[in-house]
This record gives C-alpha cells, sequence and structure tokens, in this order.
C-alpha cells in the first residue's frame, strides 16, 4: 500500500488496517523490550555490563519502531485530508507524504537494522560465553547478526529494495535462527546447569 503511487488516495480507506499494524508495532515493541529485562538477571551474571548494552539497545530498538509507528498514523492523517479536500494541491501533499515515507524508512533501517544487529551480537555472545544454549545456536546467531547489519549498510548507502534477493539472503539466517531459537526456549529452556554453575560462582565470590 505504501509503496503504490497513489498510496495518499489508498491509505485512508484501509484506516482500520493501517491502525491494526500499529498495534502489532506496539505490541511487538513491548515484547522486545519485556523479554529483554526478564532475560536481564540471567544475563547479568556472565556479565552485567553487556547485558546492560543489551537490553539498553533493545529499549533504543523498541523507541525508534515507536517514531515509525507514529510516522504511519501521521501518514494516516496526511491521507485523510488529502482524500476530504477532494486532492487539491497535490505537490504539497506528495512532498508531505515523501518525507513521512523517508522517516519510516530510516526509522526501520535504524532500529530493526542496525540497532537490533548490534543488540542481537551482545546477545548471542553472551549466549555463547554462558552455554546457556547450544554453542551452535549462539555461533548461527553472531553470525546472521552481521549479515543483517552489512544489509542495513547496504540499504542505507545504495538503497536497493529490503525484498532484493541480496536484502532476503542476508536477513535470511538471523530471521531463521530467531525462529528456532524460540522453539528452543519454549520446549528445553536454557541450560539449567548453566545457570546453576553461574549462580555457584557468584555465591563463592560474594563470600
Amino acid at each position: 500500500m505504501l509503496n503504490a503511487p497513489d498510496y495518499l488516495i489508498n491509505i485512508y480507506p484501509n484506516k482500520t488496517q493501517v491502525i491494526i499494524g500499529v498495534l502489532f508495532e506496539l505490541i511487538n515493541d513491548a515484547a522486545v523490550v519485556g523479554i529483554a529485562v526478564m532475560l536481564f538477571p540471567i544475563l547479568k551474571k556472565h556479565s552485567e555490563s553487556i547485558a546492560l548494552g543489551y537490553v539498553g539497545f533493545r529499549i533504543i530498538e523498541a523507541v525508534i519502531i515507536i517514531v515509525g509507528a507514529i510516522s504511519l498514523l501521521l501518514l494516516l492523517t496526511l491521507s485523510q485530508e488529502f482524500v476530504i479536500a477532494g486532492a487539491p494541491d497535490a505537490s504539497y501533499f506528495q512532498t508531505l507524504g515523501t518525507l513521512l515515507l523517508a522517516a519510516r524508512d530510516w526509522v526501520f533501517l535504524l532500529g530493526p537494522g542496525i540497532v537490533f544487529s548490534l543488540g542481537a551480537l551482545m546477545f548471542y555472545y553472551l549466549l555463547y560465553q554462558s552455554k546457556l544454549i547450544p554453542r551452535f545456536l549462539s555461533v548461527w546467531g553472531l553470525i546472521g547478526a552481521p549479515l543483517l547489519l552489512a544489509d542495513a549498510g547496504l540499504l542505507g548507502m545504495f538503497g536497493h529494495s529490503p525484498f532484493s534477493t541480496i536484502s532476503i539472503f542476508l536477513n535470511l539466517p538471523i530471521a531463521v535462527n530467531e525462529m528456532v531459537l524460540a522453539v528452543w526456549l519454549i520446549v528445553k529452556g536454557f541450560n539449567s546447569s548453566a545457570i546453576a554453575s553461574e549462580s555457584a560462582k557468584t555465591d563463592i565470590n560474594e563470600v
């Protein structure tokens, strides 16, 4: 819808779809921050500074995505004014629309692209060091995150389509890894022996 030439005409009639999309983005935001906060007590036992960095990057990512959601709501308002006014000075509305679309593109380049990748590197590094999950999953994430970061760099420099073959190739490893990791944690959870071992070390250090 947003990529169509007549997006200013189409957004407002599809406002329900747009609002639902914004709500899903906000739910995703809450999940992103909530998961990071819940994992912090476990991750900080291995490196509190890196764990704090991970939580910080997740919060930054959430804030950036909220900015993207706001830009979409502003596009909805702009489309409403455009439709109600009967398509008056199209160049004025097109300019505003182009700016809002560009803002949304940059938001998703920075948030789910760059900031997510940096947070993921910290996350998978801690998982690798702690052995909370099988090492192959951590290594997989440590490979996938830089590939996603590289894709964000290519998008920023050359502006290729996020749905291009190279983008899909660079995004696929971390996307599949995140799904596999989610299933693993639901079914198996973290390595209990690794948690117990680290807790014992912490108790000894405190003594």
